[in-house]
């Protein structure tokens, strides 16, 4: 079983690949892409990509060398410059690299276009960009070209954008999905010979004619299912096993579509196409302009909102509006993050949204050691680059609606669209419309002490209460360890009566107050609401938990026991320690020491609830294992019995109650 915070590991864990940063990657700044003519032929008995990609370029500074990352497995035959005479190339595998010196010097504004003719086996993720991930493949079921796959010349990763035309031909049969205007033909002759003899081609051509990242192309059999809801024409890429979901994520992302668009503004296009994307890609999701792509795991009978309203809210957060630099990917991920937590809110009500705040702030704290105003020295493949962008960046926008009021933060983000709709933006960008609705409030202060510094406030109360004519008077003060926060904080104060809420500014390490009730105060609570980000002893167990579950996906179980202790010396009773704890142990065949975590877990605080079901499914498959069938029978009834369903639980519990778990070769722990 997973919670939400261990799919978010597993998404930030799987994305962590190092890429190094060398001085191409500064030489990738000095110019731009502006458009792109690719034809690409895809040969998939073979595994091959054989592509022409016309590339127009423009030079931010004045460029002697032209720096591409493209897919080290693709191999380049030539490049021409802009008169089609023949240049030089050189490969450097060492950073996914091909660089072209130019005939003459590129001076700054001025533009060119280079012609690389290329090909290569795509077939599995040995050489590809972000080690561990394919991101590019092509198959005979389902060829997959993410944008994060580098399967075309680029520069600026996340950050140029640019205007294309792609032209993919395959066998006929094959669909072809993209992003913009399609249309389809016979094929001519191939690029350069890459199809079999005889075999019948289509070409697919794809044209985006709007800056943005319409740079992946998706291939393969699909059943196609068509929809207008509210507006939106929605087409849906599902394999025939999944046609029963299509109807629920039709639903599902049409509504989370005009959300957005009541929420934000137009979309780039009112086209969304919903495609199923296979699981050996690595990644949970993908997304163009106009393209919503899911891992097939991921689309199951209950339909996985959160992750459909985070890929959908995509097309504003990156299709729309884009990051200028690294140091402003928060305008991303972060605000993708954010955009899920409030249609949680809308969809599934408060509960389900401080649950996902809290996810939120769990992730934002488990690699808090760079400021986010630096994350361009860390690869955005990293877990430092995801834990700061995606989490951080979400919990700073959670508290800049803190700060601003909901009407005012949602003014501002829709002023903001209309205003670097279609461009690059950067954060000063946004705290620029942000103060013009703040009503006066200057927010440098804000967005500095969040961006520019690292850590949270540990917040301490201490308070003397006071009877008084009219009730009763609080007298307190607010004690926390960071000498420069600064930032309104709320207090709810419990009493015989009415529930009193108080906002008040904390500044620097002791901030009074003064509060008076009319009921006696039973109990006062710092930032009940987690508006604002903070540490705790229960956040320290969680992120100690977060750290420990990613190094146990990147195989490092010595580590990943280290980090669970910790966790244990915060709360020994945590049930999320002792359950990840039993699955190293479970991974490594140590079965009694895996039963005994496990029971540990179920006799720990149930927090939270599924540890109990699937600890009682993962002791049956230990008896099961170990031959002990009746043993493991009584535990499947025990897990029917708690009536949860996370993840499937029940289902599981029923499938081994009929037949006997069994080991799977490899010995991974088959579960959660």
């Amino acid at each position: 079983m997973t919670s939400a915070i261990r799919r978010r590991v597993a998404v930030a864990t799987l994305l962590l690949a190092v890429l190094s940063l060398s001085a191409a990657a500064q030489q990738r700044q000095r110019m731009r892409v502006d458009d792109y003519v690719i034809d690409a032929e895809l040969a998939p008995k073979q595994h091959h990509l054989t592509a022409r990609a016309k590339v127009k370029i423009t030079a931010l500074d004045d460029v002697n060398t032209a720096v591409f990352e493209l897919h080290n497995a693709l191999h380049v035959s030539r490049v021409e410059d802009e008169a089609g005479k023949p240049l030089s190339s050189e490969r450097v595998t060492q950073d996914s690299t091909v660089r072209v010196p130019l005939p003459n010097v590129l001076n700054k504004g001025q533009s060119t276009t280079l012609t690389f003719d290329y090909d290569g086996i795509l077939q599995s993720g040995d050489d590809s960009p972000v080690p561990g991930l394919k991101l590019a493949y092509v198959g005979d079921d389902t060829t997959y070209l993410l944008y994060s796959g580098r399967w075309f010349p680029m520069v600026g990763y996340g950050t140029n954008r640019f205007t294309a035309t792609i032209n993919v031909t395959v066998p006929t049969g094959m669909q072809v999905i993209g992003s913009g205007k399609e249309a389809s033909a016979p094929a001519k002759a191939p690029v350069r010979g890459a199809a079999a003899a005889g075999t019948q081609r289509t070409t697919f051509t794809y044209t985006w004619d709007k800056p943005s990242f319409p740079g992946t192309i998706i291939a393969g059999q699909f059943g196609v299912s068509t929809a207008n809801p509210g507006g939106v024409a929605m087409t849906v890429y599902f394999k025939p096993n999944k046609k029963d979901q299509v109807a629920a994520y039709v639903d599902t992302a049409g509504k989370e579509f005009q959300y957005f668009s009541l929420m934000y503004g137009a979309a780039p296009s009112p086209v969304l196409k919903l495609v199923e994307l296979p699981d050996d890609a690595g990644v949970p999701t993908a997304w163009a302009p106009e393209i919503a792509a899911i891992a097939s795991h991921n689309i199951q009978e209950k339909t996985n909102y959160q992750l459909l309203a985070n890929v959908v809210s995509h097309q504003w957060w990156g299709a729309l509006v884009s990051p200028a630099s690294k140091d402003d990917w928060i305008l991303s991920d972060g605000l993708a993050r954010y955009s899920e937590a409030r249609y949680t809110e809308s969809v599934a009500g408060e509960t389900a949204f401080q649950e996902s705040v809290k996810d939120m702030a769990v992730g934002a704290l488990a690699y808090d050691t760079v400021p986010l105003s630096s994350v361009a020295r860390l690869d955005p493949f990293s877990p430092e680059f995801q834990s700061l962008t995606t989490y951080k960046g979400a919990m700073i926008f959670h508290m800049l609606r803190w700060e601003l009021g909901d009407a005012a933060f949602d003014k501002t983000l829709r002023q903001y669209v209309a205003q670097f709709g279609g461009k690059s933006a950067t954060v000063d960008n946004l705290r620029t419309v942000a103060e013009q609705n703040s009503g006066g409030v200057q927010l440098a202060g804000f967005f500095s002490q969040w961006l520019d510094s690292t850590g949270a406030p540990e917040f301490k109360n201490k308070y003397t209460i006071y009877r008084t004519r009219n009730g009763f008077r609080v007298v307190g003060q607010i004690q926390q360890d960071l000498d420069l926060f600064r930032m309104p904080v709320e207090l709810k104060v419990d009493t015989d009566g009415k529930t009193e809420m108080k906002r008040i500014e904390v500044s620097g390490t002791d901030s009074p107050y003064t509060i008076e009730t009319f009921g006696r105060p039973r109990r006062i609570s710092i930032d009940p609401n987690d508006w604002v980000l903070k540490n705790s002893g229960d956040l320290k167990v969680r992120t100690s938990i977060l750290r420990g579950t990613q190094l146990v996906q990147q195989g490092d179980l010595a580590e990943a026991l280290k980090q669970f202790q910790t966790a244990l010396e915060s709360n020994k009773n945590s049930s999320l320690a002792h359950y990840r704890i039993a699955e190293v142990f479970f991974l490594q065949r140590n079965y009694q020491a895996a039963a005994n975590a496990y029971r540990e877990s179920l006799n720990g605080d149930g927090d939270p609830r599924w540890t109990e079901v699937w600890s009682h499914i993962q002791l049956g498959k230990i008896y099961d294992v170990t031959g002990q069938r009746e043993r493991a029978t009584n535990e499947y009834r025990q897990a029917l019995q708690t009536n949860d369903n996370t993840q499937g639980a029940l289902d599981e519990a029923r499938k081994y109650l009929s037949a006997p778990y069994q080991r799977e070769r490899g010995g991974n722990a088959n579960g959660q």
